[in-house]
């Protein structure tokens, strides 16, 4: 992939207490894990320039495109809540009618979907809805937070295997947030974890997963897998 996304710097403050002091690249699919509080969730937020104003942010990013609105593409942790409830599912997408058509056929859903309203929909179709509507901008890079939290598990499933098909077939960068490392073992190549805003670990996710060098990283994996065989 030619593609890729360097945070050279990124440090989130508090007045002078540091949140979050990190670098690292994006060059393929990456997942960036960590407990509640770690600042992956400040992560994003900054890469998206949605901080609030009472935290100062001091970053340096460097991309092979232009990084903004129109090329990073957005996935939050909660559909029910992203869409606007009173609004047709044609009217929240900000391109022409063909190209709505198209991507929801991309998401594996029937273009009828358009004429109706969110709660018309069951939790993986609004998340399909979400992830199509994060693509209208021809993104190159694709950030998700937490996306499967909200679905069950067949939902969960396939949105996972969804997401996996899109980026490979448009050749999108990824990154995913979340604490759950079980939903990314099959999706993102290299791993990050985070703790207290800082990366204590970083690496190909099959070489962590097996071989975590880390107490928090072999406590994070035992939460989420507890008595499952993780399969190579």
């Amino acid at each position: 992939m030619s593609n890729a996304v360097d945070i050279q710097k990124l440090l989130i403050k508090a007045n002078n207490t540091k949140l979050v002091d990190i670098n690292f690249s994006i060059k393929n699919s990456t997942a960036l894990i960590g407990q509640s509080g770690s600042g992956k969730s400040l992560t994003l937020k900054a890469i998206l320039n949605l901080l609030p104003s009472s935290l100062s942010c001091d970053k340096k990013i460097s991309s092979s495109f232009n990084l903004d609105s129109q090329t990073i593409g957005f996935i939050p942790q909660n559909p029910f809540t992203s869409l606007s409830p009173m609004t047709k599912i044609k009217d929240q997408f900000f391109c022409e009618e063909k190209r709505k058509e198209e991507l929801l056929k991309l998401v594996s859903l029937d273009t009828s979907l358009l004429n109706r309203f969110p709660k018309e929909l069951s939790g993986g179709q609004l998340q399909r809805v979400v992830i199509a509507i994060a693509l209208s901008n021809d993104a190159k890079l694709l950030l998700l937070d937490e996306p499967t939290t909200a679905l069950d598990e067949t939902s969960k499933e396939t949105i996972l295997n969804l997401i996996k098909d899109i980026s490979t077939k448009l050749d999108l960068l990824i990154l995913f947030v979340t604490h759950d490392i079980e939903s990314i073992k099959d999706l993102c190549e290299e791993l990050i974890i985070i703790k207290n805003g800082s990366i204590i670990e970083q690496g190909l996710t099959k070489d962590i997963l097996s071989n975590p060098k880390e107490d928090y990283t072999k406590k994070l994996i035992n939460s989420t897998f507890k008595n499952k065989e993780f399969r190579k």
